[in-house]
C-alpha cells in the first residue's frame, strides 16, 4: 500500500508471463486502516456468494507493501465469511514478501496475480501512484485472470482511513464506486473528494458526473441539517434518503453499519 501519487509506469503490454506486472511503491500502511473497507466486504452479498460457491475459495492483496497488517486484518474479516477460504498477499518487492502468518501466505506477484485465478482481489493505494492512462490497463489485467464471476476491488484512502473510495469491477468492467467515511471525520460528504481513485479525483470538477453527485450529496447534507442533534449517522442516513427521492440509484446496505457509505453505479459517475 501507498499514499501519494509518484507517476509510477509499468509495462501491461510487454512483460513475459513469469514475471510480476507492476512497480514497486512507497508501500507504507498503517493498523486497521482499511476497516471500512473490510466491513463493507464482509456485509457485500456478491462477494459472500463467491466465496461461498466456490470449492477452493481464493482471495488476494494485491500490493500489500511494507507492512503485512491490513492483508492480515482483512484475512481475518474473510475467514469469518469463509473459514475454507485461502488468502494471499502479492507483493512485486521481494523484500516484503513474508513467512506465513495470521493465516495468511505471502508471495512475490503484482498485477499477473501470480498465475492464480481468484474469485476476490483487491488493491488498495497502488494505482493512485501510477500514471492515470495505466489504470485502464491494471484494471483489465486483473479481471481478465479471475475465475468466473470474480471481482476485483480497486480504492484509495487516506493514512488512517477515515475517508475511503473503491470501484468494484468484474470481468466486463467498473461496476460501482464506493464512497466511505467516519461519521465524524468529515465537515461534508465532497470532503471524500481527495481520496477518490485515481480515474476520478481529477474529474471532481464541474461537468463531470463525480462532481454533480458529490454537489448533490453536500446540498442533501446541508438540507438534513436539522437532524445534527442525533449526531452524523443518523443526519447522513437522512441527506441519503433525499437522494434516493430525487432519484439517484444509490445501493443501501440491508444491515445498519457504522460507517458513512454512497454506493452508486459505475455509469453514475464514469468519466465521460
Amino acid at each position: 500500500m501507498a499514499d501519494h501519487a509518484h507517476n509510477l509506469r509499468a509495462d501491461f503490454t510487454k512483460v513475459k508471463a513469469d514475471k510480476p506486472i507492476g512497480v514497486i511503491t512507497r508501500g507504507t500502511t498503517g493498523v486497521n486502516r482499511l476497516r471500512r473497507f473490510d466491513r463493507w466486504c464482509f456485509h457485500h452479498s456478491r462477494i459472500r456468494a463467491l466465496l461461498a460457491q466456490a470449492e477452493n475459495p481464493l482471495v488476494l492483496d494485491v500490493g500489500y507493501g511494507a507492512s503485512h497488517t491490513t492483508t492480515v486484518e482483512w484475512g481475518r474479516w474473510i475467514h469469518r465469511m469463509q473459514a475454507r477460504a485461502t488468502v494471499i498477499g502479492l507483493e512485486i518487492n521481494p523484500e516484503r514478501v513474508l513467512p506465513p502468518q495470521g493465516g495468511v501466505s505471502f508471495e512475490l506477484g503484482g498485477f499477473e496475480l501470480a498465475g492464480y485465478q481468484p474469485q476476490v482481489v483487491r488493491a488498495f493505494n497502488v494505482l493512485r501512484q501510477y500514471d492515470v492512462e495505466q489504470v485502464e490497463a491494471a484494471w483489465t489485467t486483473v479481471t481478465s485472470r479471475l475465475a468466473p464471476g470474480g471481482v476485483f476491488i480497486e480504492g484509495t484512502c487516506d493514512e488512517i482511513g477515515r475517508r475511503c473510495s473503491w470501484i468494484l469491477l468484474d470481468a466486463s468492467g467498473p461496476q460501482t464506486l464506493t464512497l466511505a467515511w467516519h461519521p465524524w471525520g468529515v465537515s461534508r460528504p465532497s470532503d471524500v473528494a481527495e481520496r477518490l481513485p485515481k480515474v476520478l479525483i481529477h474529474r471532481n470538477v464541474p461537468g463531470e458526473k463525480i462532481h454533480t453527485l458529490l454537489t448533490a450529496a453536500d446540498t442533501a447534507w446541508d438540507y438534513a441539517a436539522g437532524w445534527e442533534p442525533y449526531g452524523p449517522r443518523v443526519r447522513w442516513e437522512k441527506a441519503r434518503a433525499m437522494l434516493i427521492d430525487q432519484g439517484w440509484p444509490i445501493e443501501v446496505s440491508r444491515r445498519r453499519v457504522g460507517d458513512a457509505l454512497l454506493t452508486v453505479p459505475w455509469d453514475v459517475v464514469a468519466p465521460d
